[in-house]
């Protein structure tokens, strides 16, 4: 029998031993990914407009939707998996963290706050966005403040920081405020609409897309000082570095390159879904400085 050359033994032996040490390397998620040969991505309903359902039926858009499949196409090529399938899979508020935590989903983007508390269940790729909780109310309520929702009733979205902070301000100031958590944010905002509350405090870039699905977006304001800055991220399961590292360079490549300034214009300063109503909301400075510089750290440390 031939021998073979020295070059091809040495390539085909070398193919022979980096093969398995390439796939004992996968661990956690990828692993899990390229296993199964799927990805599931977790995906809001109506977190416009970042996450929430299209015109096609089950199929989520928006903003971070938009930076969840730039996370998709980096996964592709790290695992060359050009063929590689995405699921979808629907979370609210409440359910969004263990679904990401029992491995039901493999990454959540949509609009969930980066904070020391959600920090010891799950983990966070680099920012994606920042906002400030508002009000959203009746130009004819004359709500102006929070210190004009004293004894009202007042709706937010729970499990969501604004819960946590209006409870917080309610009981600190005695103000007296009938609080109702909803349970999303299309319900919070039919409450709003419907008269049952006077005020919906929400991060203010959820609040304009609640606004702009409005039968009537000019009878609506934003109001109010932020009573907290939020950095939303894309959630992942705690301590599986490898996989977060490959988000993490998806999101600042789309933000180096520059591709982040038409998905925003896109999303926030032109017609969208459903109504094809414009949110007019230019990129505000705190977020210009988050994409020149992405960072994970949470809302506490901004």
């Amino acid at each position: 029998m031939r021998m073979l050359p020295k070059v091809l033994a040495t390539a085909i032996a070398a193919t022979l031993i980096s093969a398995p040490a390439f796939a004992a390397e996968l661990t956690g998620t990828l692993k899990k990914i390229k296993e199964t040969g799927t990805i599931t991505l977790g995906h809001r309903d109506a977190s416009i407009p970042f996450s929430y359902l299209g015109t096609e039926p089950g199929k989520p858009i928006g903003y971070s939707h938009d930076l969840q499949l730039k996370v998709v196409d980096a996964i592709k090529q790290e695992l060359g998996m050009p063929e590689l399938k995405v699921r979808y899979n629907l979370v609210t508020s409440q359910t969004r963290i263990p679904l990401v935590q029992n491995g039901t989903v493999d990454i959540e983007c949509g609009s969930t706050t980066n904070n020391l508390e959600r920090q010891k269940q799950v983990g966070f790729s680099v920012g994606i966005f920042e906002v400030g909780t508002r009000l959203l109310s009746k130009k004819s309520a004359a709500i102006g403040d929070f210190a004009d929702l004293k004894g009202k009733n007042v709706v937010t979205t729970a499990g969501t920081t604004s819960e946590r902070l209006l409870k917080s301000m309610n009981a600190e100031k005695q103000m007296g405020m009938n609080i109702i958590s909803a349970k999303d944010h299309g319900e919070s905002f039919l409450m709003l609409e419907s008269g049952r509350a006077v005020a919906f405090m929400m991060d203010d870039a959820l609040l304009y897309g609640e606004m702009a699905k409005a039968k009537k977006p000019d009878d609506w304001v934003v109001t109010g000082a932020p009573q907290s800055y939020e950095i939303y991220g894309c959630m992942v399961r705690k301590g599986d570095e490898p996989f977060k590292q490959v988000v993490d360079k998806a999101i600042a490549a789309t933000f180096a390159s520059g591709e982040i300034n038409g998905i925003y214009d896109k999303w926030f300063t032109q017609p969208i879904p459903p109504k094809g109503l414009n949110l007019n909301f230019p990129m505000s400075d705190e977020l210009k400085k988050l994409v020149a510089n992405p960072t994970d750290k949470s809302a506490e440390e901004i």
